[in-house]
């Protein structure tokens, strides 16, 4: 990496964010795919002492010890901005790829299935998952409301955030929760809503004190 360029250094914070921060370990592949970054591999090519970069690109990366993440986000540690991971813009970047992900994949019956199926009567369910939601939609919806959570509500992408959310609930809640349930983690629906009404009410009071 040339310590000199600038998009290097933004791609490695990019790549190497979401590696750190995703609630579940994804694999080069799916990495690649929410992010719409191609070329992940050749990131992370300098990392294999401090990653586990398995070879088969469908394989999930794991972080060899929590010291690397702890040191990466604390500036006070990371003093070479360069390579210093800053939590809330990194889980803001994943929000929106989860976003940008779900309006490009969600759509109705997605799996194809005969609208008054019974899940439990379906052979092969896990086939018609990976088939057409896969791993990158799959995180997309299960996670998106957990890095909402890591957003500050009071940064300046607020309003940004919350026009996402409202176009994503006008137009593809229906389909998210169907996805949810193909994945039988329904309960998940929940929680996320708990989130959004907790984050939506952090927004609302700070911008009633800088009213």
């Amino acid at each position: 990496m040339d310590i000199n360029d600038d998009e290097s250094h933004s791609r490695f914070r990019t790549v190497v964010g979401a590696v750190l921060l995703v609630f579940n370990p994804l694999s080069v592949e799916t990495l690649s795919e929410l992010l719409r970054m191609p070329h992940v591999s050749t990131t992370l090519r300098p990392l294999h002492s401090l990653l586990c970069i398995p070879t088969s690109k469908a394989t999930p990366i794991h972080v060899f010890h929590k010291s690397f993440p702890d040191f990466l986000t604390d500036p006070k540690r990371c003093t070479d901005h360069h390579f210093f991971i800053d939590p809330p813009i990194h889980h803001r970047e994943i929000l929106f790829s989860c976003f940008n992900v779900m309006k490009k994949g969600l759509k109705r019956s997605i799996c194809n299935l005969d609208d008054y199926v019974l899940l439990s009567e379906v052979e092969d369910l896990s086939e018609y998952r990976s088939a057409y939601i896969g791993d990158t939609l799959g995180y997309a919806c299960q996670f998106w409301a957990n890095h909402l959570m890591n957003i500050p509500s009071s940064g300046p992408d607020g309003d940004e955030v919350w026009k996402m959310i409202d176009e994503f609930f006008t137009i593809h809640l229906l389909s998210w929760i169907e996805v949810l349930c193909l994945m039988g983690i329904l309960d998940v629906c929940v929680y996320a809503l708990g989130n959004v009404q907790q984050w939506y009410i952090l927004v609302s009071y700070a911008q009633s004190i800088h009213s």
